[in-house]
């Protein structure tokens, strides 16, 4: 499963390269589909700060309060501030889509 947005690059090129190894592979638009609670609490756990791109228009558009609040209440707001792709192949999460992260999820438990 790949949690980002339709419109992400780089959420396309994970799809499209997982799927060219024959992999069932789900993009999920965090946009139209919300993460839960929980969901983004495990997100949180996993990759903490990093979880939140602070490159992007998006996350410089965000209030100052916003920008001082804690991940959670950030991507809630705003969803696209969220860095991605974020890919959960198994028990296992993956932030981005670099050589490190396509070798590791190559790798890793088909599914």
């Amino acid at each position: 499963m790949i949690y980002g947005l339709s419109t992400c690059s780089e959420c396309r090129k994970a799809q499209k390269a997982l799927a060219a190894e024959g992999r069932t592979v789900s993009l999920r638009d965090i946009r139209s589909e919300p993460l839960s609670e929980a969901e983004l609490a495990e997100f949180i756990a996993e990759f903490g700060d990093r979880l939140v791109d602070r490159s992007t228009n998006d996350y410089r558009a965000l209030s100052d309060w916003l920008k001082a609040s804690e991940v959670d209440a950030q991507i809630a707001a705003q969803p696209k501030v969220m860095a991605r792709p974020v890919i959960r192949d198994g028990d296992r999460l993956y932030l981005g889509w670099d050589a490190a992260v396509q070798a590791a999820v190559s790798e890793g438990p088909a599914g």
